[in-house]
């Protein structure tokens, strides 16, 4: 594998009109897209408001459906495993409420899940009477694949594992966790939330059997946008929790048969330019290899992390022993809010990592908030040290 070369990265950067203004490390939240994305969903928007809606639908197709063909290549599917949806959180609660829990079934997941997750956790606890169990990380923050066989059960019904957290640099062991899911025959349903654009995704190696992903984080895709996975032979076993004449056909009055793929958890109504703009999206993704934007990722993350560790008053948070784009920090005697703040008038982009988007680990360290710098293979060592020079002054 080549590494991206600083002609690329300089390339990339003219593609995306949005780093001329500021320095962007809040790709975890929503990342910059380049310039093809949005002018793709602005001029197909365009076409629609002069030749209507219908009329620019039919013409654009062929382009429409590569998009399911894309995405299949991105996470190595068969595109009919693949349905278009919003969002991560659209996905996962239309597979996860389509499992028929029954009372006493287990759902088991680690402590690092997104709040979203939990709350469908506990939906599922206070309708179905299900139990939820975490598996905690170990002494070095990793996830402990000793406590999952533990925990397993005759009545654990659900493995649900966010791979990378919203509030931590660390990272689950999704591909170990399916082979265990796999042994026991339980279901399986990974959020790749923030993997997707990031880490190779390949759900016939982490053998996972739903796979939920948003657009706008590391994919650099419209917010709005998202799919889902279910593999072919899990469909039949999930409820549809919605329904349209998209996701099923008419056989009589009285009768309709839903269709064979996994377009049955779509609904017909959806933004066709953003459908288009996550297509290029992905394309953009895969003509540089996500491998080679995962070994980028790696490395400005871990650069990030020695030169932040080097500042006094800043104290790192991530853990494990494999890490991600995303960097958590704290800046002693003062708020994550105010350094946010106060980065953004200098037009460095950080976000604000809240306890309750994983509240579990947060609680379990004793965080309520954390500074989370995200950086993408399109930010350079320059903006690192402009950060962390920022940082020295927000100090002193």
């Amino acid at each position: 594998m080549t590494p991206l070369n600083e002609q690329e990265i300089q390339q990339y950067r003219t593609e995306t009109r949005g780093v001329a203004g500021l320095i962007h490390f809040n790709n975890a939240g929503a990342s910059l897209p380049p310039d093809v994305v949005p002018d793709t969903v602005i001029d197909y928007l365009k076409e629609e408001a002069t030749n209507g809606g219908y009329e620019t639908e039919a013409k654009y197709q062929v382009q429409l459906e590569q998009t399911y063909d894309l995405i299949a290549r991105l996470i190595n599917a068969d595109r009919d495993e693949v349905a278009i949806v919003e969002n991560a959180s659209v996905g996962w609660g239309l597979v996860f409420n389509g499992i028929d829990f029954k009372p006493g079934d287990e759902i088991i997941t680690s402590e690092m899940e997104y709040v979203t997750n939990l709350m469908g956790f506990l939906n599922a606890q206070k309708n179905h009477g299900v139990v939820f169990k975490v598996v905690p990380n170990d002494e070095q923050g990793n996830f402990s694949m000793q406590g999952l066989e533990e925990l397993i059960s005759a009545q654990t019904k659900l493995i649900a594992i966010t791979q990378i957290p919203s509030t931590a640099g660390g990272m689950m062991p999704i591909v170990e966790i399916g082979k265990i899911a796999r042994k026991h025959g339980i279901l399986y349903l990974v959020d790749a939330c923030q993997s997707a654009g990031q880490v190779p995704v390949d759900v016939k190696e982490i053998g996972c059997d739903m796979l939920s992903v948003t657009g706008r984080k590391y994919l650099r895709a419209p917010r709005g946008t998202g799919f889902l996975f279910v593999r072919k032979e899990v469909q039949d076993k999930l409820k549809l929790i919605l329904m349209d004449s998209f996701a099923a056909d008419w056989v009589s009055e009285t009768e309709f048969k839903i269709r064979n793929d996994a377009r049955r958890f779509e609904l017909y109504e959806k933004n066709r330019a953003l459908t288009l703009g996550l297509g290029k999206a992905i394309e953009y993704a895969l003509n540089i290899g996500v491998d080679r934007i995962w070994q980028r990722v790696q490395y400005l993350a871990g650069l990030m992390r020695t030169q932040l560790s080097a500042i006094d008053d800043v104290t790192v948070h991530d853990f494990g022993a494999e890490q991600c784009g995303i960097v958590t920090f704290s800046v002693a005697g003062i708020e994550s809010a105010v350094v946010k703040s106060k980065l953004a008038e200098q037009g460095i982009n950080v976000s604000v990592a809240k306890a309750i988007s994983t509240l579990i680990y947060m609680n379990k360290n004793h965080l309520v908030s954390i500074v989370r710098a995200s950086a993408h293979y399109y930010n350079t060592e320059e903006e690192i040290g402009v950060l962390c020079e920022a940082l020295k002054a927000i100090r002193d």
